[in-house]
């Protein structure tokens, strides 16, 4: 396999630019003639939707839920990062460059980034004429707050509802060119093959949920944009239905994953209370800027809060890291909270928790301030746990929430297989390590609106495309296969519930490939998921039928993808022998007990192909260049 990221030359403020002048272009009236695919209507799948559809592009659009409104981008609280500096404290493109470069410790391709920074800009302005309805100030300018990782304010956001605000313009967009009969949109289908023919992504097959009949769908390109897989640890901030599934079909048609090791475990979660729960609720990181956290300083401290005096409660974050805050990165952030409540100064029924206390905070602003900064987190913190954050600080806890890692992709947005694309957290580019808080919601959109519209042209224009249609060998091929991988998992009829075995693979990566990683865990993990495996293809129970709306069945395709992708998450760990970012390898770390990259032998990408059934997967490199922003350690002090 070669790998050519297909950056272009020239300055890195130029080069974007100068790309888009370089792709070739297909005639308006031609535009017409091609048929896209996209997988997802999220924030990247469905800004994708609308601008292919609105050039003149055929598409054909995906989703696992009822409604494209459904997807989980809705979830996303805090904000989108834009370098518009309307602060006047010293933000520019330069500046939200640096800060994702070195928030993702130094592990994300220089181009990819810059460009990412380049459009931020874009997107607020093309977000505020959709209608966004984004948070103002007194004289109705936009409005901005501080996330981690950054010393200035550059985060647009709607109260904590940034994600369903921005999802609502995709979702209009989209539904305009549904409406126009450019977009033929299929709810309830979940995609189970890439079918590629003459080694071009040609199609996908898809399950539809509801009647449980397979469906073949050709194209002449296929977008990616089903997001993450942090579901891999069961409990996470994901919604129940997001899986890898989508990214490791595609993996095993071809198309190589890029640091799947990489992920991020989001410091503000209300923290986990027992074996019923089937997902955690996110707490957004905009909290930080006005709760501090803290802990007793005394171990096994079982007071209330309120009857802990200042001088006994440990503010770690301010302490340690005092030009930062609270406000730094979110990997250092989690640590952080672990390493107190591994030392017994957790608080809460299981003590795994801290304390995000707004107290000083609504002394200095009032209360009603406050409640129109957060007031919706705050109800839905007293829904869940019963108690107000008014009144009483939060508990909070980190848990898994996204996933840098992902298919690899070139500059382009193009996988390894030609014709397959990549957006949003379903591929690997723009976030190295870590990523910096509300820049998510900004790669979603900048892949969707402004990079695919452009890049998608290109290939079209410059490759030679067979007709093909969705009866021939290559589909009948692949849906025999899925018909075949269905029959097998409804034909075991054991005695362990889907659910069960998910949590039993969640428990194992969270012990040993979550926060923390080292080598003798991560040898331990690989032969507890070799057990479970077994486990899974000899003692699954999947009740009903396949012809039918089946939840456990689509549970057990995924958890089938998530188990042979988990293998892949821990063999990547084990070879990167560094600490970056949220790869935090135990044996790695420096007298302070913080990350310690490995620049001479591990500044790559490491990507994974994939070599049959039988065989582990073929590991390369995509060395990563570092032409404009040195490489240091990363220091939030």
């Amino acid at each position: 396999m070669q790998l050519d990221a297909k950056i272009p030359g020239g300055p890195i403020s130029e080069k974007w630019d100068r790309h888009r002048f370089e792709l070739k272009l297909v005639n308006p009236a031609n535009k017409r003639k091609f048929e896209i695919i996209v997988i997802g209507t999220g924030l990247a799948g469905g800004a994708a939707s609308a601008s292919l559809a609105e050039l003149g592009y055929h598409v054909k659009t995906f989703c696992i839920q009822d409604s494209p409104r459904r997807a989980h981008s809705i979830a996303a609280q805090g904000g989108i990062n834009a370098a518009k500096n309307y602060q006047n404290d010293g933000d520019s493109i330069w500046r939200l460059f640096y800060d994702t470069v070195k928030g993702g410790d130094f592990r994300a391709r220089e181009a990819n980034v810059y460009r990412l920074a380049q459009l931020s800009t874009h997107i607020i302005d093309h977000c505020v004429a959709q209608g966004i309805p984004f948070a103002r100030d007194y004289g109705g300018l936009l409005a901005n707050r501080s996330f981690g990782g950054a010393q200035v304010s550059r985060t647009f956001y709607a109260r904590g509802q940034t994600g369903q605000q921005l999802l609502l313009g995709a979702y209009g967009a989209l539904m305009r060119q549904v409406a126009a009969g450019m977009v033929e949109l299929f709810p309830r289908r979940e995609m189970m093959d890439l079918v590629v023919v003459n080694e071009q992504a040609r199609g996908i097959i898809v399950r539809n949920l509801v009647s449980g009949e397979l469906e073949s769908h050709a194209a002449d390109a296929v977008v990616l944009a089903s997001g993450g897989y942090g579901n891999v640890y069961y409990l996470s901030t994901n919604a129940e239905s997001s899986n890898v599934g989508g990214c490791f079909r595609a993996y095993k048609r071809g198309a190589a994953l890029a640091n799947p090791c990489f992920t991020q475990i989001h410091p503000t979660c209300i923290p986990h209370t027992g074996e019923h729960q089937s997902k955690l609720t996110l707490m957004s990181e905009s909290l930080r800027n006005d709760g501090r956290v803290w802990v007793p300083r005394t171990a096994g401290d079982m007071r209330s809060p309120q009857d802990i005096p200042e001088s006994e409660r440990s503010y770690f974050l301010e302490e340690k890291y005092p030009s930062f805050g609270n406000l730094v990165p979110r990997d250092v952030a989690s640590r952080n909270a672990k390493a107190q409540c591994d030392a017994g100064r957790g608080v809460g029924l299981t003590r795994c928790a801290v304390y995000l206390d707004f107290t000083d905070a609504i002394k200095r602003d009032g209360m009603d301030v406050i409640s129109r900064k957060y007031g919706n987190l705050f109800d839905m913190y007293e829904q869940i746990s019963d108690e107000s954050p008014y009144e009483t600080p939060m508990m909070i806890y980190p848990a898994s929430h996204y996933t840098m890692g992902g298919i690899w992709v070139d500059y382009n947005l193009m996988s390894t297989v030609p014709g397959l694309f990549a957006l949003g957290e379903a591929n690997f580019s723009d976030h190295g390590a870590n990523r910096l808080g509300a820049s998510a919601l900004m790669q979603g959109l900048a892949d969707g609106y402004f990079v695919i519209p452009y890049t998608i042209g290109g290939y079209l224009a410059g490759t030679s495309l067979e007709p093909i249609n969705h009866d021939q060998a290559e589909f009948r091929s692949a849906a025999k296969a899925v018909e075949e991988r269905i029959r097998k998992l409804m034909s075991i009829q054991g005695k362990r519930t889907v659910d069960n075995m998910a949590r039993h693979l969640g428990q194992i990566m969270w012990a040993h490939c979550g926060m923390s990683r080292n080598a003798d865990g991560l040898k331990k993990a690989q032969s507890q998921i070799q057990e479970l495996k077994g486990e899974f293809w000899q003692n699954l129970l999947v009740p009903g039928s396949d012809k039918d709306y089946n939840k456990s069945l689509e549970k057990a395709t995924r958890l089938a993808d998530s188990l042979d992708f988990a293998e892949v998450m821990l063999m990547d760990a084990l070879t990167r022998e560094e600490s970056c970012g949220g790869h935090f390898r135990e044996e790695y770390q420096t007298e302070e007990g913080e990350a310690n990259r490995d620049d001479v032998n591990f500044c790559h990408a490491s990507v994974w192909e994939y070599d049959g059934e039988a065989n582990p997967p073929k590991f390369h490199k995509e060395p990563l260049e570092f032409e404009n922003v040195e490489l240091s350690q990363r220091s939030y002090k």
